[in-house]
């Protein structure tokens, strides 16, 4: 009887030590070359930056979905690995520009300020009006009528005398309708043009510098409201100096001339006998971008769920043909979910499975809005209540400016104070045959960029799950093309990975769940 209450004794805490101990044999299998591997595909040119609604998305999601696949991973969605968010795109869009014999390219050449539906714009001629002001003192647009017109104006400056002052004001102090950026174009919309095309020395830079991602929309989820809010107000046309020079060339002037006039008194509006032909307005585009879901089934804690999750878009292709790899934004957060994933099918193959079930997910559309998460956790695979911890991963690939010159080995763990009192505990146990430096700062709470509300995690912590973010921190690259693989600290990133994993291990093989004893805000509503 003494040898069967011995090996009765005995039974569990065997168990538990193998417990104990498994943890850094299968961490180990999470290494820089398969890291390096999987994060040089994510971020080839073939994959041209995982953008939503891309071809780039879809390769994307194909990858991690073999890779998922091929670890045993249950598809839990209806016996499938995906869950298709529903998205729509609202972009404005421009099939055809065409002034006279010569076509202009949207984003090139010109930009639109609009929300019309999509219409067919066609005159004749064009009324160049100057600069457009309608004041008591200097008004181009008396006697003019514009209604259904398509017009041309000068989009800065006002007239002056022979001494620089203000025609309107009389001192050197440019009026309102200098000052206030949209005076003008609001005041001649109320004409009724057909189309505004306004002309202005800065558009080159700011057609340049906004032309390429302004072109690609906005991704929202669709609640069903999606309705076409579009007005019938003219559009404008922002024009770069060429496009301006050559309509204005046709009258005898050039931007540059026509600024340069000393004017006493309005000009009359002139005809610029060129034809236009443009199809254009906004285009509302149906997207099913999917969250890929991999489910570990635990063992005798198996209705209760872990969530490790991190988000597989980024910025995707430009227009132009310009590529936002990121490598590190979240290619690296990518990479470590897909490698934990196979660290513990593996332990779970060798019979050392984790307690707790593990749900993997690579999240769509975070970049357009958190809206892979937000749409999870408003159709949960798993019901919320089961959902006991979230560890999110978003940018682990990387020193940060703040540690640039110090000490590299480091990581940033977010969400410490948040909801419960155990995942500090937890991080810092699951560091000690890691030995990385736990940064807390973007836990304080007069921390100003509130990195804990602008990830993934946010929407399941919002629903009261205890919810943990790990990151490097920002660099000079971010969000930029230059955020490429060669860039990647790989064997920093995979003691980051390792110690995800530890945390991983500890949440799902644990006696308790996270005990749930905080706030997620503070009395003021900004975060403990």
């Amino acid at each position: 009887m003494r040898k069967l209450f011995s090996l009765l004794f005995i039974l569990p805490y065997a168990y538990s030590c193998s417990l104990a101990q498994a943890p850094s044999k299968y961490a180990n299998l999470i290494t820089e070359e398969s890291s390096k591997a999987h994060l040089t595909i994510l971020a080839s040119k073939e994959f041209e930056g995982r953008g939503t609604g891309q071809e780039g998305g879809k390769k994307t999601v194909k990858y991690i979905t073999e890779q998922f696949q091929s670890y045993g991973l249950k598809p839990i969605v209806n016996g499938s690995y995906h869950q298709p968010l529903s998205l729509v795109r609202v972009a404005y869009n421009v099939e055809s520009f065409r002034l006279g014999d010569q076509n202009f390219v949207y984003g090139q050449d010109f930009f639109v300020q609009g929300d019309n539906s999509a219409q067919s714009i066609q005159a004749d001629e064009i009324i160049f009006v100057g600069y457009g002001i309608q004041d008591e003192k200097y008004n181009e647009l008396k006697g003019v009528d514009v209604t259904g017109k398509v017009i041309l104006l000068v989009n800065e400056g006002e007239p002056v005398d022979a001494s620089g002052n203000s025609i309107i004001t009389g001192t050197s102090t440019k009026s309102t309708w200098t000052s206030s950026r949209f005076k003008r174009i609001q005041e001649l919309t109320k004409l009724n043009p057909k189309l505004i095309l306004a002309a202005s020395s800065q558009n080159d830079e700011m057609i340049k510098r906004i032309g390429g991602r302004s072109l690609m929309g906005r991704v929202q989820l669709d609640k069903g409201t999606a309705a076409n809010n579009s007005t019938q107000a003219a559009p404008v046309v922002l024009v770069n100096t060429a496009m301006a020079n050559q309509l204005l060339a046709k009258i005898g002037t050039s931007l540059e001339q026509f600024k340069a006039k000393t004017l006493t008194s309005p000009e009359p509006a002139k005809t610029i006998k060129v034809g236009i032909n443009a199809e254009m307005g906004v285009k509302r585009e149906k997207l099913d971008d999917p969250n890929v879901l991999g489910y570990l089934e635990g063992s005798d804690l198996k209705d209760e769920v872990i969530v490790v999750c991190g988000h597989w878009d980024h910025d995707g292709i430009l227009p132009n043909g310009t590529i936002f790899p990121g490598a590190d934004d979240n290619g690296s957060g990518t990479v470590a979910v897909v490698e934990l994933a196979k660290a513990f099918a593996k332990a779970k193959k060798d019979g050392k499975g984790p307690r707790r079930s593990i749900l993997f997910i690579a999240l769509a559309a975070e970049e357009k809005g958190l809206l892979g998460s937000q749409f999870y956790v408003e159709n949960p695979i798993i019901p919320l209540e089961k959902t006991v911890a979230c560890i999110n991963i978003d940018m682990l690939g990387r020193i940060d400016d703040k540690h640039l010159n110090g000490d590299h080995n480091y990581v940033h763990v977010i969400g410490t104070n948040k909801l419960s009192t155990d995942l500090k505990p937890i991080v810092e146990k699951a560091n000690k045959d890691i030995n990385l430096i736990l940064d807390y700062d973007y836990d304080r709470p007069d921390e100003p960029m509130r990195l804990y509300y602008r990830s993934d995690h946010y929407n399941f912590a919002k629903n009261g799950i205890p919810s943990l973010f790990f990151f490097s921190g920002l660099h000079p690259h971010y969000h930029t093309p230059e955020d490429t693989v060669d860039k990647i600290d790989f064997p920093m990133m995979v003691k980051r990975e390792r110690l995800i994993f530890n945390v991983a291990w500890d949440l799902a093989n644990r006696d308790t769940k996270p005990v749930v004893d905080l706030p997620l805000e503070d009395a003021k509503g900004t975060g403990r």
